[in-house]
């Protein structure tokens, strides 16, 4: 038992000697937090564009790598059920996208939801327009936010009405 005790006294002294700078262990956190982020990323432009090439989309004026990286993007069918959403609605709303899917964008709406916006939005979305307003949606946990809604129709390469897609922000 005594050799082991020797032998951690002359490697705890042999590595006191030593000038070696550590890396501080919360850094491994950003790194970690960055590995996640960039897979989820990766994850979502490969849904995008299946869903995308699945449909038709004629969409090649939209940069979504970039897009993913500063905003949240929600995809609903034509009867406005959500059929993607990226892995960043979670940090603006506190939902996972599996909560949101089936779902209506409605669920964000609540009291201090402007009636006029989302008239207006409702308005652009059966003329089948893009629009662009801020409004009052509601995370996960009840606080309200402001959040900055670009919306867009999808056509088909027919020109035929495929999908809505939303890129959002907190505003």
């Amino acid at each position: 038992m005594s050799n082991f005790q020797e032998y951690d006294g002359a490697i705890a002294k042999y590595h006191s000697c030593l000038n070696v700078k550590k890396p501080p262990v919360f850094s491994w956190d950003f790194h970690h937090e960055f590995l996640y982020e960039l897979k989820n990323s990766f994850l979502d432009l490969n849904k995008l564009n299946s869903i995308a090439v699945q449909n038709k989309w004629d969409c090649d004026n939209w940069d979504l790598k970039i897009r993913l990286k500063e905003e949240v993007i929600i995809v609903t069918d034509i009867k406005l059920t959500i059929v993607f959403a990226s892995h960043n609605i979670v940090k603006m709303s506190g939902y996972e996208p599996a909560e949101v899917l089936g779902k209506s964008p409605k669920m964000f709406q609540g009291e201090e939801t402007s009636l006029v916006t989302s008239n207006e939005i409702r308005k652009a979305i059966e003329l089948q327009e893009p629009f662009e307003k801020t409004v009052l949606n509601y995370k996960k946990n009840g606080e309200v936010y402001a959040c900055l809604i670009k919306g867009f129709p999808i056509f088909n390469l027919k020109g035929r009405l495929s999908h809505y897609i939303a890129f959002e922000k907190a505003a």
